[in-house]
C-alpha cells in the first residue's frame, strides 16, 4: 500500500506550484544567470575563491583548532570548502598547509584488489600514492619559500622521506647456488755429485715446489613478487626531521574524501596516522569523511583468525573531537540563523568573480538577495526549506528556479518546482539501484505524511544503525534535525527526530494529503479535514508525541 500511493500521488505536474509557469522562451536575469553560473562543487573552484566564499556557520571556530578531528557530513555539506577554507586561513598566519584529496590516490589494484591481493598490501600501495603526493607538497612549499628551498636540513629531510617511501622488497622463493673448483700439484727431488775439473768439488743439492689453486663462485637468484616495503620508524623520523626544519610552523594535514578510500582499508591506513603523523607535535590532521561510509577502527586479523588487537584511529582518544556539519544549517533548528547562512552564501557565490559588466552593480549586499532575486520573503524562506540544511542543495534549487523563472523574479512556485526536479533526478536518481532501501523511502511517506500528515517522526536511537535508515540518510532523502530525545517513562530510551525530504512531499502541497506540521501531537490519526495539535518542539517528556515513534518493525520489505 505504501509504495502504491506514492506512486499515484508524487511528481504529478504542476502541484507544487499551484500553476504551471512555462519555460521562460526569452533570456534570464543577471541575478537568475549568475544563479546557474555558480559552481555547484566546492572542487571545481580555484582555493582563492573557495576562500572568499565561505560563510562561517560557526564551524570555523572548531576547525581552527589545534586539534585532531574528524568532520563529518553528507555530500554538499561543505566539507571540502570548509577544508579548503582552513587551508587559506593557515597560509595567511604563516602555517604550512597540505591539502590532500584521497580520491585521486590509488590504482585498480590497490583500490579493487582480487583476492590474491591482500589488505595489508593494498594499504600499502595507497600509503604510498598519499605520501608521494605529501612529499610532492612539500616540495611545492620549498619551491615558493626560498629561505627553505636553501635550508640544507629541509632538503635533506625531504630527500629521506622521498627514500622510506620508495623501498622494495622481493618475497616468495630464493634460490641459493655455490659451485668452485681446486687444484694441487707438488714436486721435490734431491742429490749429490762429484766434479773434476778445474778442481775437484763435491756437490749436492735438495728441491721442492708446491703449487695450488681454489676458486669458489656463489650465485643467488631470487624469484618473486616485488612488494612495497614501507617501515614506519624510517617515515616517522623523516616526517619528523621535516617539521622540525619548518621552524615554529604548524604543517596542517587536511585529508579530503576519506570515505573514497575502500572500506576495509581504511583501518589499516587510519593505523598508520596513528603511528607516524599524530604523535608529531607541530602536526594538526583534519579528515574530511562520511559518517556512514567510514571505518576507522578495527580488529586486526592474521592468518589464524583475530588477533585481538584493534587498529586504527580510536576517535575521542587518538582524535580529540568530531565536526558534524549536518548538524548546523537546519532550518527547524534555528530559522533565523539559517536564513542568515544561505543569504550570505548566495550573496558570496553570485558577487565572487562578477565583472562589471554582468549586472549585477545592484547586490550590494546579502539582504539585496532576497529584494532583487526574489518575488518576496516567503519564496526565499521555502529555498531555505527546502536545502534541508545542506548548502549544494540549496544552490542546485536556486539556479534550477532561477532558469524557470527566467527574467522574473524566482517565486514560491518556482522554488517547490526546482525542489521536486532536484529531488528526482539528484536524490531519488541515486536510489534507484538500491530498491530496498527506495521502497522503504515510499513506505516512510506514506506511513508519515499520509497516515500521520506530518513531516517528521521520531527514531529510537538504537534503530539507526537499520541499514537501509542510514542508506536514505545518506541519499539527502531523509534528515536528521534534532538528537537525544528521552521519554521519561522509558528510562535509558532515546530517540532523534528524522524529517522526509522536502522535495518528497512537495507535490502534496494543496491536497488533502499536505503536511500541517512536525510531529503529531495526540493518540489518533487525523483524518483529512481534521483538526489536531502539532509539536515543532517536542518535549523532554515524549509521551504527548508517541504516535510519531516510526515503528520500523511494521516495514515488510519488497
Amino acid at each position: 500500500m505504501g509504495a502504491r500511493f506514492y506512486r499515484q500521488v508524487s511528481f504529478t505536474g504542476g502541484g507544487a506550484g499551484g500553476t504551471v509557469r512555462p519555460m521562460p522562451a526569452g533570456g534570464l536575469s543577471p541575478i537568475n544567470r549568475a544563479l546557474n553560473l555558480v559552481p555547484k562543487r566546492a572542487d571545481q573552484s580555484q582555493a582563492h575563491r573557495l576562500a572568499d566564499t565561505f560563510v562561517d556557520s560557526g564551524v570555523s571556530a572548531a576547525l581552527e583548532a589545534i586539534d585532531h578531528q574528524v568532520v563529518y557530513g553528507r555530500r554538499g555539506t561543505g566539507k571540502t570548502h570548509a577544508l579548503r577554507f582552513l587551508e587559506a586561513s593557515a597560509h595567511a598566519q604563516g602555517d604550512t598547509a597540505l591539502y590532500l584529496d584521497l580520491r585521486t590516490i590509488g590504482s585498480p589494484a590497490g583500490l579493487f584488489g582480487t583476492g590474491d591481493v591482500p589488505a595489508t598490501e593494498r594499504t600499502a600501495r595507497l600509503l604510498v600514492d598519499m605520501l608521494t603526493q605529501l612529499h610532492d607538497e612539500l616540495l611545492s612549499t620549498a619551491v615558493n619559500d626560498h629561505g627553505l628551498l636553501g635550508d640544507q636540513h629541509f632538503v635533506a629531510a625531504l630527500d629521506r622521506l622521498a627514500a622510506s617511501i620508495t623501498t622494495v622488497r622481493v618475497s616468495d622463493e630464493v634460490e641459493l647456488e655455490r659451485s668452485g673448483e681446486a687444484s694441487t700439484s707438488r714436486t721435490s727431488g734431491s742429490g749429490f755429485g762429484v766434479t773434476a775439473k778445474p778442481a775437484p768439488e763435491l756437490v749436492a743439492y735438495l728441491e721442492s715446489t708446491h703449487e695450488g689453486s681454489r676458486r669458489e663462485a656463489v650465485r643467488e637468484t631470487r624469484r618473486g613478487t616485488e612488494r612495497v616495503g614501507l617501515v614506519f620508524g624510517d617515515v616517522a623520523r623523516a616526517l619528523r626531521d621535516v617539521t622540525h626544519a619548518l621552524g615554529h610552523q604548524r604543517v596542517w594535514l587536511l585529508l579530503d574524501e576519506w570515505s573514497s578510500v575502500p572500506i576495509d582499508v581504511q583501518p589499516m591506513l587510519a593505523e598508520f596516522l596513528v603511528r607516524c603523523v599524530l604523535p608529531l607535535q607541530r602536526v594538526t590532521v583534519k579528515i574530511a569523511a562520511i559518517e556512514q561510509q567510514s571505518s576507522f577502527m578495527a580488529m586486526a586479523s592474521s592468518s589464524t583468525g583475530a588477533t585481538g588487537q584493534t587498529i586504527g584511529i580510536e576517535l575521542g582518544a587518538d582524535v580529540a573531537a568530531s565536526l558534524d556539519l549536518d548538524d548546523f544549517m537546519v532550518f527547524e533548528q534555528n530559522e533565523d540563523r539559517a536564513r542568515a547562512f544561505f543569504r550570505g552564501l548566495l550573496y558570496k557565490h553570485l558577487v565572487s568573480g562578477a565583472e562589471p559588466g554582468d549586472g549585477l552593480d545592484e547586490l550590494q549586499s546579502e539582504d539585496d538577495v532576497v529584494r532583487l532575486g526574489f518575488a518576496d520573503k516567503r519564496a526565499f524562506d521555502e529555498l531555505v526549506r527546502a536545502a534541508e540544511g545542506v548548502p549544494r542543495d540549496a544552490i542546485n534549487i536556486a539556479a534550477k528556479a532561477g532558469m524557470r523563472a527566467g527574467a522574473e523574479p524566482i517565486s514560491l512556485g518556482d522554488v517547490r518546482y526546482a525542489a521536486r526536479s532536484w529531488f528526482q533526478t539528484d536524490k531519488v536518481a541515486a536510489l534507484r539501484s538500491r530498491d530496498e532501501a527506495l521502497h522503504l523511502l515510499y513506505w516512510i511517506i506514506d506511513d508519515v505524511i499520509r497516515g500521520k500528515r506530518a513531516r517528521g517522526f521520531l527514531v529510537n536511537q538504537r534503530t539507526t544503525v537499520n541499514p537501509l535508515l542510514l542508506t536514505l540518510f545518506d541519499a539527502r532523502v531523509l534528515h536528521v534535525v534534532r538528537r537525544g530525545y528521552s521519554a521519561q517513562d522509558e528510562p535509558g530510551e532515546r530517540y532523534d527526530v528524522w524529517v522526509v525530504d522536502y522535495g518528497a512531499y512537495v507535490d502534496l502541497m494543496h491536497t488533502s494529503y499536505e503536511p500541517k506540521g512536525l510531529l503529531p501531537n495526540g493518540g489518533h490519526a487525523a483524518a483529512p479535514g481534521e483538526s489536531t495539535a502539532w509539536e515543532d518542539v517536542p518535549t523532554q517528556d515524549l509521551r504527548a508525541v508517541r504516535r510519531a515513534i516510526l515503528d520500523l518493525d511494521a516495514y515488510q520489505p519488497a
